[in-house]
């Protein structure tokens, strides 16, 4: 039975009078590939806004590694093993690729300021874009890429500082079919190396062939957590969000 590598119980999150995430709940196991999905405003962005400290959460707790995470803090969890990508690239326009991928694991960050590199850092960058088909671009400025690209370029960054734990937010979102297909190999292979993922994604088809367990939300709230087969099938998550 795997463990639990990450556990988000009762998290809620309130805008006002709107609850955005209202007592969410749900695990992560080590050596998967999770899928949390949802209809629009379901809630999971803002999920995994508080779960990686960008947003501050109301209420709930949120454990990685068998440890309580009480502030969750982006910094802290890159260095406990636990990143995460963005819907819109973030990516540094002014900096090569290669730089990207160094300052991710520049600590503390005035190092960002300094140019010389770590051997150790530079060859485990430069393996990285190998990896991820941009190494004939490791010395050209970030801002020049396509988005398709800089997705890639964001996806090697995060893996850097060598995770336990990789959250993808819509990583296939604006890329054309080819792009899905090299995400999905990356993704694919990663996990065969023993990397653990938990994916927001609006693509069922792929959601469905790679991912297991799978997350609904609906209304900011957990309505199931179970196979791709026994989600489909789910009359809540049907009435919610396959709108059938």
């Amino acid at each position: 039975m795997s463990a639990t590598l990450l556990g988000v119980s009762g998290l809620t999150k309130r805008f006002g009078g709107v609850a955005a995430v209202n007592g969410c709940s749900f695990q992560v196991d080590e050596g998967t590939i999770t899928a949390l999905i949802g209809p629009n405003g379901s809630g999971k962005t803002t999920a995994f806004n508080m779960i990686t400290g960008y947003l501050p959460a109301d209420s709930g707790e949120v454990t990685f590694a068998g440890r309580a995470v009480k502030r969750p803090n982006p910094t802290r969890l890159y260095r406990a093993g636990l990143t995460r990508t963005f819907q819109q690239a973030r990516v540094f326009p002014g900096l090569t690729l290669l730089e990207n991928l160094t300052v991710a694991i520049s600590q503390p960050w005035r190092t960002l300021l300094r140019r010389n590199v770590a051997a150790r850092d530079r060859e485990r960058a430069l393996t990285l874009l190998e990896e991820f088909g941009l190494e004939r671009l490791g010395d050209r400025p970030a801002g020049e890429l396509s988005f398709g690209q800089r997705k890639l370029l964001e996806f090697a960054t995060v893996l850097m500082g060598e995770p336990r734990l990789v959250l993808l937010d819509e990583p296939t979102a604006g890329v054309n079919p080819v792009m899905v297909e090299q995400i999905e190999r990356h993704v694919r292979e990663l996990h065969a190396r023993g990397l653990t993922f938990l994916i927001v994604e609006h693509d069922m088809h792929l959601v469905m062939r790679l991912c297991n367990p799978v997350i609904v939300l609906d209304g900011g709230a957990t309505i199931k957590q179970g196979p791709p087969a026994e989600v489909q099938s789910d009359r809540a998550v049907l009435d919610a969000y396959l709108g059938t």
